[in-house]
């Protein structure tokens, strides 16, 4: 049975209907009356096809207003490289020892880090933190010397995307208590990183449809056009 304000927040919305961007996000933002700070999600379907090695999409990039989700932290490092990560903020910093917790199961963390010489001590993890997405890439800029810098990033609104299958890209990019000026400056910066990743060989429009939503709430379609200029 449909709960009332999921009724309420479906009331009058036309499922077929495309809106400009600003419209697009206060619908969502109005209609986010779940009793938490909703999460406002972006789902962007591509003309991509995920099975060729040429055309998977993933990465890291950097909002402007932030995610407003605090990330735990956890860097594989020692010694001096152990210290900057630790006054850096991050959570959880250690080598054997927490390679121990990670076997154990105790995966408390949301973003996971690693000097380059841990990554021999990470392969024999790569099957726990690899299905849920959390092995270090250097690709992802999470296997590098410069640990502090890349648990400030983390920590200070970065979010990481990847193709789907189908071509679907989807990810958090801010809460519903933000401004609306806030959410379009994300959304704006989220999509402009995900046009930037074309592959070369694509043929014919890269991206095919963009739909904005709230954890709770209704997806609303975007008029590509309004956020992509090619």
């Amino acid at each position: 049975m449909v709960g009332k304000r999921i009724r309420k927040a479906y009331e009058g919305l036309d499922k077929l209907s495309v809106a400009k961007v600003k419209e697009a996000v206060r619908i969502v933002k109005e209609r986010a009356t779940a009793k938490f700070d909703e999460t406002i999600e972006v789902a962007i379907n591509l003309n991509l096809d995920t099975q060729k090695s040429d055309q998977t999409i993933r990465g890291v990039t950097q909002l402007p207003a932030g995610t407003g989700k605090t990330l735990r932290v956890a860097v594989f490092a020692k010694g001096p490289k152990a210290e900057e990560a630790r006054k850096a903020g991050a959570d959880l910093v250690g080598d054997e020892d927490l390679a121990e917790k990670v076997q154990a199961g105790q995966i408390n963390f949301d973003r996971c880090i690693a000097t380059p010489d841990m990554m021999a001590l990470l392969g024999k993890l790569a099957r726990i933190l690899g299905p849920r997405g959390l092995m270090p890439n250097p690709k992802l800029g999470t296997v590098t010397m410069d640990v502090a810098e890349a648990v400030k990033a983390a920590k200070g609104g970065q979010v990481e995307y990847r193709a789907e299958k189908g071509g679907i890209v989807h990810a958090g990019i801010g809460k519903a208590s933000f401004s609306a000026e806030d959410i379009e400056k994300n959304l704006r910066s989220f999509v402009e990183a995900i046009m930037k990743t074309r592959p070369t060989g694509i043929k014919g429009s890269y991206v095919k449809k963009i739909s904005l939503s709230s954890t709770m709430g209704p997806s609303v379609k975007i008029d590509v056009a309004d956020l992509v200029s090619a």
